[in-house]
């Protein structure tokens, strides 16, 4: 493709259309010119394609491998399970004609609370960095490229449509660009995913500072950056900062920006035309036909099996696992037979199959005695959907009331108590004291349930370390006093996030960061420094091979990590470079803006606002309708994998509706909630009858698409 020469005949029209997305998942065609669709589809623990005639929902997609979320891959320490994991997606993709996936997303946890953080690797930035640059390498591995998210500082959920991300740049470099930084200079993705949210008062959409002056002058990116799924608002003004692909798009407005302001001469042809350069050279490079060869299908279920049981944490154990078989167990826990293997949302997967660990233990013949019989109690307990979503975050940080007393309950029968977790958070363990295991499985994938038998009866041995600290109880947390409650996140805790701020401050833990126990014992030697360059030897002193992590730690932070698996009586040495870097002080200071009213109603109004007025409420009810609508139809299914994901599609759709603007809404809808539709609700919402009216009527014009043009 001569790109240069297509630019010269592309025409402004041409040009607005091409940075512009069609039909939720795809790039426009330019078919004068032979400029293909790029298709894209959400990710980022494994594929989900949208089927012909999809709602562009979170159900109907096509069957796809659904490997271990990032809360379980993080914990494993290994970059290798995700480099396969990686090429393992890349090579489904290949199959269904998709070009990019949208992943993996490396948002900082900073709260425990935050309903998409099963989607994010860890606490700590180079641990982040470096999964997530394995995750790149694997799926690009397979010609396929990927899309990085959600740049920058998108670290809650209730309000990450509208929100403000306040912090000092000091804050904002040092922590929660990192993951970012790492990920473009050590595996260089096709693409970025710009968040929705602002910092400091700049939406990530047009915000020079972020997508121009940092990711392309400093970190060298050459790639596309694209919008989040409705998360634009000035198109021109994000062209000129950087910002080349909005997506989903099929948004008039957005397109009759662009027209006007390269009339007027507001934009320059030149921003406009790198945007143009950006797009075509990730076309050129990426859009091939689909491998119809089969998948190995099967292949790939054994290797998210695999991957979950490297990734699992023994969290504590007296001694009581691994059972042998021959135990006289009572099983309880409605995560035994209904395991949840993924979280919920824009991620949802369409499992090729599920193997559940109840279906694990029928094969190995191991069935559950009543509590008069059983000497061992298994407990398989965690948060549902119903407590952990995208689209809203957790109301607290406890498991629900039901299991907590369902354990108490066990516990008071005086018999050994064993809990496995589920689950894609951190949680209060009120009862970690009187139980005898602890085994955290987070949210392991399709093969879950394989991995959790073959942990709980000796046949791997566990070797997870945990990404993220544990603490006690939720008012241990830095930020818990204001997070996901008002518009505006402050983040007085500077970079005392996770485990910096727990050590600095002396406060106890539950468990720490990097905590994992094994059925075997490890040693360590001290770590030896020759420059930038350590080395550690481990050795295996137990009787079971296992697999252990060297972390180094340089003035309380993570520098580097390995993990090595051993056999009885086996050492190895591990040798760790730390990257030499010019340490930079950043300003440390930041202006806290006065938060914007709730009412009038705007444009970036939380939907939820609405309901203040009498017509507001109408509207409201009226949206949220139809996420009503898909539950009652989900309800009448027959009982089934379809009829589960089809509930999950609805409910995550009432927290999407919930939590957007009118604004995002109208970018993220095409043609279904057009721009002068979402001026007229916002007017009607303020009591402005007639001026809704007339904006409902007052439709954005603009000229046919390319493809609708080669259509005729």
């Amino acid at each position: 493709m001569d790109i240069e020469s297509i630019l010269k005949q592309m025409t402004v029209e041409e040009k607005a259309a091409l940075v512009s997305g069609t039909n939720f998942m795809y790039t426009n065609p330019i078919p004068r010119l032979g400029i293909p669709s790029l298709c894209m589809s959400d990710g980022p623990h494994g594929l989900r394609k949208q089927t012909e005639g999809g709602d562009n929902g979170i159900s109907k997609s096509e069957p796809a491998t659904a490997f271990p979320t990032a809360v379980a891959t993080a914990s494993g320490w290994n970059p290798d399970n995700l480099k396969k994991m990686g090429a393992a997606i890349g090579r489904e993709c290949r199959h269904y004609g998709v070009h990019t996936l949208l992943g993996p997303g490396v948002n900082i946890k900073r709260n425990p609370l935050c309903g998409r953080n099963f989607e994010y690797f860890s606490e700590d930035p180079l641990l982040a960095g470096v999964m997530g640059a394995a995750e790149v390498e694997g799926v690009q591995s397979q010609g396929v490229g990927v899309s990085v998210k959600h740049f920058a500082m998108n670290n809650s959920e209730n309000y990450r449509f509208m929100g403000i991300s306040v912090a000092s740049e000091n804050t904002i470099r040092n922590l929660y660009l990192k993951p970012f930084e790492y990920i473009v200079k050590h595996a260089h993705p096709a693409t970025l995913m710009c968040a929705y949210n602002q910092i400091n008062g700049v939406y990530c959409s047009e915000n020079k500072w972020l997508l121009t002056d940092i990711l392309r002058n400093e970190w060298g990116f050459d790639g596309v950056v694209m919008t989040d799924w409705g998360a634009a608002h000035d198109r021109t003004a994000g062209i000129k900062a950087g910002l080349d692909l909005e997506m989903p798009g099929d948004t008039a407005i957005c397109r009759r920006q662009i027209l006007d302001a390269a009339q007027d001469g507001s934009l320059p042809m030149a921003d406009l035309d790198q945007a143009c350069w950006n797009v075509l050279k990730w076309i050129e490079q990426y859009v091939k036909p689909a491998d119809t060869t089969p998948v190995d299908w099967q292949a790939h279920h054994d290797l998210a099996g695999e991957i979950a049981a490297d990734c699992a944490v023994l969290m504590k154990n007296d001694g009581t696992l691994p059972l042998t078989g021959r135990e006289k167990l009572h099983i309880t826990g409605e995560l035994f037979e209904n395991m949840r293997y993924q979280g919920a949302g824009s991620s949802m997967i369409n499992p090729t199959q599920v193997t559940t660990a109840a279906e694990a233990f029928q094969r190995r013949g191991i069935r559950s005695v009543s509590l008069t019989e059983c000497d061992t109690i298994l407990v398989f307990a965690g948060l549902t959907d119903e407590y952990e979503s995208e689209g809203c975050d957790r109301e607290n940080m406890r498991l629900p009331e039901k299991q907590l007393k369902m354990i108490d309950d066990m516990i008071a029968t005086g018999k050994k108590v064993v809990v496995v977790l589920f689950g894609g958070s951190v949680v209060e363990l009120p009862f970690n004291d009187r139980v005898s295991a602890i085994l955290n499985m987070f949210l392991p994938g399709q093969n879950g349930g394989e991995a959790t038998a073959q942990l709980l009866f000796g046949e791997r041995n566990p070797s997870g370390k945990l990404a993220e600290t544990w603490p006690m109880k939720y008012e241990d947390v830095p930020s818990h006093e204001s997070f996901g409650k008002t518009l505006q996140e402050v983040y007085t805790e500077g970079t005392e996030v996770g485990y910096r701020y727990y050590q600095k401050h002396g406060i106890t833990v539950r468990y720490p960061f990097g905590h994992g126990l094994s059925y075997t014992t490890f040693t360590h030697s001290e770590w030896q420094k020759n420059g930038n360059t350590y080395t550690q030897t481990i050795t295996n002193t137990g009787s079971r091979f296992g697999g252990e992590v060297a972390q180094l730690y340089v003035d309380g932070e993570l520098k580097g990590f390995d993990k090595v698996y051993l056999q009885p009586g086996e050492s190895k040495t591990v040798t760790i470079i730390v990257e030499e870097k010019e340490e930079k002080a950043w300003p440390d200071t930041y202006i806290v803006p006065n938060l914007p009213k709730s009412y009038p109603i705007t444009l970036e109004s939380r939907f939820t606002d609405l309901q203040q007025s009498f017509m507001g409420r109408i509207l409201f009810n009226a949206v949220l309708s139809v996420a009503k609508k898909q539950m009652k139809k989900a309800d009448k299914m027959p009982d089934s994998p379809e009829k589960e994901n089809a509930k999950k599609g609805a409910l995550f759709l009432k927290r999407i509706l919930e939590s957007n603007s009118l604004r995002s809404m109208s970018m993220s809808a095409g043609q279904s909630m057009p721009w002068h539709v979402a001026n007229g609700m916002m007017e009607m919402a303020n009591g402005h009858l007639f001026k809704g009216i007339k904006c409902f009527l007052s439709p954005v014009k603009v000229p046919k698409l390319p493809k609708e043009e080669n259509a005729q």
